[in-house]
């Protein structure tokens, strides 16, 4: 018989753990299938901060390593340096990456480092409750914003792709999502590209991933998957944002 489908040998055959209708697990899989793709697994190392991204070192059948909350960058960094021929990554979401880790982020791109980003954006605080998030869209409802972010008292959402765009050390910076078939395709081939990129030594990639959080959002899986497209991707529109070898 034929195989069609099968788990990507870069993805530990493991249960998940994470919340039903979260799109982790989607994400997950396409780094996978990007290792396999590009046989990186055996010379890969990937780095996990704190938050809901935390496990991801037991999805991965590559060499993973453990970061302080926002520092992933900074432990790329020195992965990256101290051993050039490897691939590395970090997978982060938005409260580390974008709060706490902003300053590592935006050093990162700035020096040119040449990892690879993957950014989970959910708009919230996943692990620890639901709080705001640098990246909650005004109005958003969360334990700490109960009436809906107001930009008058907490500000405006941090856009990270077109921030990290005018940095010059950038060398390519894609927002994609996986809410549908289409855009699950389009955000594989972003991943990919950032890893080739890396591999060509080109500089520093990020793609970030509009993602759900059913939970912490108070809503059903579907449900979540509407919100995102009816209110996330409006705010934080998809598209290429930096690509030094285009524009």
């Amino acid at each position: 018989m034929e195989i069609v489908f099968q788990r990507p040998k870069a993805l530990s055959d493991v249960s998940s753990h994470y919340c039903p209708g979260c799109t982790h697990g989607i994400i997950h899989r396409l780094v996978a299938e990007v290792l396999d793709e590009l046989d990186l697994t055996g010379k890969t190392v990937g780095v996990a901060p704190v938050g809901c991204a935390v496990l991801a070192y037991n999805y991965f059948e590559c060499d993973m390593a453990q970061a302080a909350h926002g520092r992933a960058p900074a432990v790329a960094t020195g992965l990256k340096r101290a051993n050039p021929a490897n691939i590395v990554f970090t997978y982060q979401g938005d409260g580390d990456l974008a709060a706490i880790g902003t300053a590592e982020t935006i050093h990162a791109a700035a020096r040119g480092e040449n990892i690879t980003i993957i950014f989970v954006n959910n708009a919230i605080y996943g692990m620890t409750g639901g709080q705001m998030a640098p990246t909650t869209i005004p109005g958003q409802i969360t334990q700490t914003s109960p009436y809906g972010r107001d930009p008058k008292y907490a500000g405006f959402p941090l856009k990270v792709c077109e921030t990290l765009s005018t940095i010059d050390g950038t060398a390519y910076a894609e927002r994609v999502s996986v809410d549908s078939v289409k855009n699950v395709i389009n955000a594989k081939k972003a991943i990919k590209k950032a890893f080739e990129y890396q591999i060509a030594g080109k500089g520093f990639t990020i793609v970030e991933v509009l993602s759900t959080c059913s939970t912490n959002w108070g809503l059903e899986p579907v449900e979540a998957l509407t919100w995102l497209r009816e209110n996330l991707i409006p705010y934080y529109p998809l598209g290429v944002y930096k690509d030094k070898e285009v524009f």
